[in-house]
Order: C-alpha cells, then sequence, then structure tokens
C-alpha cells in the first residue's frame, strides 16, 4: 500500500490523528480534482490556520518540481478538506509576494522542515490559502 493510502487510513481510524512523520503535526487531506484526469485525488498535508483559513505548503520535500495536486488545485480550484472528523467545503487561493512571504514564515516557525525544504529548491514554495466555502 502506498504511503499516502495508509496515512490517509490511520487519519480517518484515529478522527484526524497519525504517527510517524505526522504525529502531533495539524494534518488535513486535500480532496481535489485532477486537473488532467478529472478524477478525485486525496492528499495528506499538514497545516496551520490563519484568519480562518487552512494554510498549506507545496513544498514537495523541497524537490525542484511542484507537487501534483498544486497543479490540480490551480486548475480545480474548489475543494473539499478533511480537517479531525469534520468535512469542509473550500476554495483554494494563491497568495504571493509579501502575503505569501509571511505565511511561509508561520508555516516554518511552527514546522522548521519547511526551512529546510526551501534551502534545498532553488522554486519558491507556493503557499496556498484554503477558504471554507459558506
Amino acid at each position: 500500500m502506498p504511503v499516502n493510502d495508509q496515512i490517509i487510513e490511520e487519519f480517518r481510524a484515529n478522527d484526524g490523528k497519525v504517527g510517524g512523520f505526522f504525529e502531533g503535526r495539524a494534518l488535513l487531506l486535500l480532496h481535489s480534482t485532477g486537473a488532467r484526469s478529472g478524477l478525485e485525488r486525496v492528499n495528506p498535508l499538514v497545516y496551520i490556520t490563519d484568519a480562518g483559513r487552512y494554510v498549506v505548503a507545496a513544498s514537495k520535500g523541497g524537490a525542484d518540481t511542484h507537487p501534483d495536486w498544486y497543479f490540480n488545485v490551480r486548475a480545480n480550484p474548489t475543494v473539499s478538506l478533511e480537517v479531525g472528523t469534520k468535512t469542509i467545503e473550500a476554495r483554494a487561493i494563491f497568495p504571493e509576494g509579501a502575503e505569501r512571504d509571511g505565511l511561509y514564515a508561520k508555516l516554518a516557525a511552527r514546522y522548521p522542515f519547511f526551512t529546510d525544504y526551501e534551502r534545498k529548491t532553488a522554486r519558491t514554495i507556493p503557499v496556498v490559502a484554503l477558504e471554507a466555502i459558506g
């Protein structure tokens, strides 16, 4: 079973809590629609909250390319989130400039590995703010 599938299964079995790398970290499941396939995709992501939004980074562990889920939400910004035991409909917003930098700094303050990811790549790691709809 792929690692993400194991994390998703554990998340759902334990009211949004998982062990391993994600233990003790705020984790959500992002449901997006594939940009090319049109199929539902689910990705576990760490997050922070800011001004009522869930904020995630398209870090891909500091790789030189954006993760697939980022292209999905760019193409189809209406998503749903599993946070704990709740499901939330949301819209992806893509902060840029000073807003992006401030949100990334908040992510890195909470999760220092984001600083390492930023050092590993020449690309600017996108930040995505997920704002509840309704």
